[in-house]
C-alpha cells in the first residue's frame, strides 16, 4: 500500500516515524512503577481528542494492531500536543516557537499535531521544510500565522514571537521602496563589466530601497557596485561620500573613470588645496573651512572632516551618502561617529560599505545599523541585552543570539560574499592604482627638484659641446635619483595610512617596496605600537585614527630584503604560509620580489615602483602561481607629481592604450578599451609589456638613461590635450 492511501503527508510521516520510535524506547524501558493516583493523572495528561491515524506498513511491526484490516496506532502510542494539558476553560494548551529562518523566511517549531498542521497549511506560501522538519512562510505572512494559529478550535495555541526588535526591523525592511526597475538606468558600459554577483549585488541594493550594508570581502567590487547603484538614482544627486583619507582620490579616480561627467564636478576635500591635481578635479582646502562649498556632483570628504563640516552637511541636505569603510563608525564615542550618523540617517539613500563591518564584537555594528534604520535600532540596551551578552571586558562586549543577528541583518540590509563563493566568476589577476594624497611640506623638496631638473634638461638642449652635455646628463641622472629617494620619504605617511585600511580587513598581504627608509617605517608600523611609530611620523597622529586599535594587537610579519640570510628565507616564508596570525610580509622588490612562494596571500601591495617592469611582473607572481585557490588582488599606491608618475610611463611606454585598470574586471590578462575615452585610468597591463619585444632585446630592462630618453618625448606632450595623449 502506498503511502497516499492513508492520506499523509511528508511531514506526517516524519512526524509519526519519529515520535513511534521514541514510544517504541518508552516501552522497551518502561520508568518505575508509580502510585494510582499518580498513573491517573498521567492517563488524564495523554487523553487525544481525535481518531487515531492508520501507519503504513513500513513501520515496525511492533507498532501495529492485531488484525490486518485495521491497523491502527495503540492507544499508547497515539500522538498527541506537546504540552496535552487542558486549561481551565477547557482548551488545550500547545505551544509554537516562531523564529528568523537562514533563508530570510520566519520557521515555526512544534511538536507534531494534526490540528495544528492544518492551521499552518492555511498561511499563505507556507510550506514544510522536510531536511530541516520546519513549517517556513514569508515575513509578509506573520500577521495572518498568528490568526491561524489564534483561531484553532479547542487549543490556546501560545506563540512564542519574534523579538520585538526583530519585528519592528523586519517591518521596516518591508516597506522600504523596491526600485529594482532603476536597474535598467545603469550606463551600459558600466552594466557590461559587472560580474554576475556584483549584478546580484546592486539588485540587491536597489530591492532593499538603496538603504544597504554591502559587506563584500575586500578586493570584490564594493565600490563599482556603490558607483553603479548611484547611477540608478540621478535625480536624487549631488553625492556624499564619507571615505578614508587615503581612499579619497580613489573614489574621484574610480566615479571619474565610470560615470561620464566632467572631472570638474567631482569634490574632493583635501588638507590643501595645491599640489597635483592630474585629474582635474574640484578640489577644495579644509583649512578654509569658512569657505567651503560642497557644491560638485559627487563630494569625497574623510571621517576626521565630518566634525568640521557638521553644520555645513546638515545645510546641504544630501539625498545620497556613501560610507565606505562604515566600521569606522563602530565607536559610538567617536567624534567621527556622532557627527556622521545625523547626515546618513537623514539621506534617502544610504549605502555603507566594510569588508569587515565588525571586527570582533556585534556591538561594533550597532551604529551601522542604526545609520541605516534609526526607528528600528534606537536603543542600545535593546539591541545589547540581545545580542551582546557573555563578554568579560565591559557592558555589551560579548556575543549572544548571533545566529538570529546574522539572519535578520541578511533578511534586512546586508549583503555579503567571500572570495571562496564568487571564485569562479573572477578573473585571475586585478590590477588596480590607488592615489595617494602627500602634505604640501612633503612635496617642496620633490618639487624644487623637479624644477631644477627642468633646468638642466635646458641646459643639454644648448650645450654647445659633446663633453658639456655629458656632463650635464650626469647631473641630470643624480637629480632623478635624489626624485626617487625624496618620493619615498614623501610617501612613508601616506602608505601608512592605508596600511592601516588593509590590516583592519584582517587578510593576509604582501607589501613591497625599494628603499631602506620606507622597509623599515613599514615594518616599525607593524611590529610596534602605532604610537612609537608616530613618533617617528608625528604628522600621522592628524590623518590616521586608528591608532588605538593597532595599540591593543600588533601585526604579525615577515621581513626579506638584502640584508636577510639565505639560509632565513625559507623559515620565514614557511612562517607566512603556515601561521594565521602572520598576516603581512614586507619585501623588498628585488630580494623578495624572486624565489619565493607565498600563496597564502591574495593581495599584493606595491608601495613603490621599480624601474624595471620585470621587476614588478616577478613580485606579482609571489602570489600568482601554482598552488593559489583565489584571485589575485594587486594594488599599485602612486602619489602624483612624484618620481611615480614618471616611473609609470616608462613602464608604460612600449604599450598601445587598450584599455584601463580597474577594480574586478580584467579578463584574464586581457583589458577593456570600451570605457569613455576620458577614462584617467586607461591603463595597459605590465604583462603585454613584457611579451612585447619592440626595439629591444630585452624590452623588460627598462634603463635610466631610455628614462632620461622617454622625458625629452614628455616634453613635446605636456600641452597636448589629454584626449591625445591617451
Amino acid at each position: 500500500m502506498d503511502a497516499e492511501d492513508w492520506d499523509l503527508s511528508a511531514e506526517d510521516l516524519d512526524s509519526l516515524e519519529r515520535d513511534a520510535f521514541q514510544k517504541i524506547a518508552q516501552l522497551r524501558n518502561p520508568p518505575p512503577p508509580s502510585s494510582p493516583h499518580q498513573h491517573h493523572n498521567s492517563a488524564t495528561a495523554t487523553t487525544n481528542h481525535f481518531p487515531p491515524k492508520p501507519l503504513p506498513n513500513s513501520l515496525p511491526q511492533t507498532v501495529g494492531a492485531s488484525s490486518q484490516g485495521a491497523r491502527t496506532l495503540p492507544t499508547s502510542l497515539k500522538p498527541g500536543t506537546n504540552n496535552d494539558k487542558q486549561s481551565k476553560n477547557g482548551l488545550i494548551k500547545f505551544s509554537v516557537k516562531f523564529f528568523l529562518h537562514s533563508s530570510g523566511n520566519i520557521a515555526a517549531k512544534f511538536q507534531y499535531d494534526q490540528v495544528v498542521i492544518a492551521a499552518f497549511r492555511k498561511i499563505p506560501k507556507s510550506s514544510w521544510n522536510a531536511k530541516e522538519r520546519l513549517w517556513v512562510f514569508p515575513l509578509s505572512s506573520l500577521s495572518e500565522a498568528e490568526k491561524f494559529l489564534g483561531d484553532v478550535s479547542s487549543y490556546n495555541v501560545q506563540v512564542e514571537n519574534l523579538d520585538p526588535l526583530v519585528q519592528r526591523a523586519i517591518a521596516a525592511a518591508s516597506a522600504v521602496p523596491d526600485l529594482q526597475d532603476r536597474y535598467c538606468k545603469i550606463p551600459s558600459y558600466i552594466e557590461s563589466k559587472l560580474l554576475p554577483f556584483q549584478r546580484e549585488g546592486v539588485r540587491f541594493i536597489l530591492q532593499h530601497g538603496g538603504r544597504v550594508l554591502l559587506a563584500d570581502e575586500m578586493g570584490l567590487g564594493k565600490t563599482l557596485q556603490a558607483i553603479a547603484v548611484a547611477s540608478c538614482i540621478q535625480e536624487s544627486w549631488p553625492v556624499l561620500i564619507i571615505a578614508p583619507s587615503s581612499l579619497r582620490l580613489q573614489w574621484a579616480c574610480m566615479i571619474q573613470q565610470w560615470l561620464n561627467i566632467p572631472s570638474s564636478d567631482i569634490l574632493i576635500v583635501l588638507p590643501q588645496s595645491g599640489g597635483s591635481n592630474r585629474g582635474g578635479f574640484n578640489i577644495v582646502s579644509s583649512s578654509s573651512k569658512n569657505s567651503i562649498r560642497l557644491n560638485g556632483l559627487f563630494n569625497i570628504i574623510s571621517y576626521e572632516l565630518v566634525p568640521k563640516l557638521q553644520n555645513l552637511l546638515t545645510t546641504c541636505d544630501f539625498k545620497v551618502v556613501i560610507a565606505d569603510e562604515s566600521h569606522y563608525l563602530k565607536n559610538a564615542q567617536a567624534k567621527r561617529t556622532t557627527a556622521s550618523l545625523p547626515v546618513i540617517k537623514k539621506a534617502q539613500y544610504a549605502l555603507l560599505l566594510s569588508g569587515t563591518p565588525a571586527l570582533s564584537r556585534p556591538i561594533e555594528l550597532f551604529k551601522q545599523l542604526e545609520a541605516l534604520y534609526p526607528d528600528v535600532y534606537k536603543n542600545v540596551h535593546e539591541y545589547g541585552n540581545r545580542y551582546c551578552k557573555g563578554g568579560f571586558f565591559g557592558l555589551y562586549q560579548g556575543a549572544s543570539n548571533h545566529e538570529e543577528l546574522h539572519n535578520l541583518m541578511k533578511a534586512t540590509v546586508l549583503i555579503r560574499r567571500l572570495k571562496k563563493d564568487v571564485l569562479s566568476e573572477l578573473p585571475v589577476k586585478r590590477r588596480q592604482q590607488v592615489f595617494l594624497d602627500l602634505a604640501d611640506k612633503d612635496m617642496k623638496q620633490i618639487n624644487a627638484l623637479f624644477q631644477e631638473l627642468k633646468m638642466v634638461k635646458a641646459k643639454i638642449k644648448d650645450a654647445k659641446s659633446q663633453e658639456e652635455a655629458e656632463s650635464l646628463k650626469f647631473t641630470q641622472k643624480n637629480i632623478i635619483n635624489k626624485i626617487y629617494t625624496d618620493s619615498a620619504e614623501a610617501k612613508i605617511p601616506s602608505v601608512l595610512d592605508y596600511l592601516g585600511t588593509v590590516i583592519e580587513a584582517g587578510c593576509k598581504f604582501l607589501i613591497f617596496a625599494h628603499h631602506q627608509s620606507m622597509l623599515d617605517s613599514i615594518h616599525e608600523f607593524l611590529r610596534v605600537s602605532p604610537l612609537k611609530c608616530y613618533a617617528s611620523h608625528p604628522e600621522m597622529l592628524k590623518s590616521h585614527k586608528t591608532a588605538q586599535n593597532f595599540q591593543k594587537k600588533k601585526v604579525g610579519c615577515i621581513r626579506i630584503d638584502g640584508g636577510t640570510p639565505a639560509a632565513s628565507r625559507q623559515q620565514l616564508v614557511t612562517e607566512f604560509q603556515e601561521k594565521d596570525s602572520t598576516k603581512a610580509a614586507v619585501l623588498s622588490i628585488k630580494a623578495g620580489g624572486v624565489g619565493l612562494t607565498l600563496t597564502a596571500a591574495s593581495t599584493v601591495i606595491f608601495a613603490e615602483l621599480s624601474w624595471t617592469p620585470g621587476d614588478l611582473i616577478q613580485a606579482e607572481d609571489r602570489v600568482h602561481r601554482i598552488g593559489q585557490v583565489s584571485s589575485v588582488n594587486i594594488y599599485y599606491l602612486l602619489a602624483n607629481d612624484t618620481v611615480d608618475d614618471i616611473i609609470w610611463d616608462v613602464v608604460q611606454s612600449k604599450l598601445e592604450n587598450l584599455g584601463q585598470m580597474l577594480d574586478g574586471h580584467e579578463k584574464a590578462l586581457e583589458v577593456s578599451a570600451t570605457l569613455p575615452e576620458s577614462s584617467p585610468s586607461k591603463q595597459k597591463t605590465l604583462d603585454q609589456f613584457i611579451r612585447r619585444p619592440e626595439n629591444s632585446d630585452s624590452p623588460s630592462k627598462k634603463t635610466l638613461d631610455q628614462f632620461v630618453r622617454r622625458c625629452d618625448k614628455m616634453d613635446g606632450l605636456e600641452h597636448e590635450p589629454k584626449r591625445l595623449r591617451n
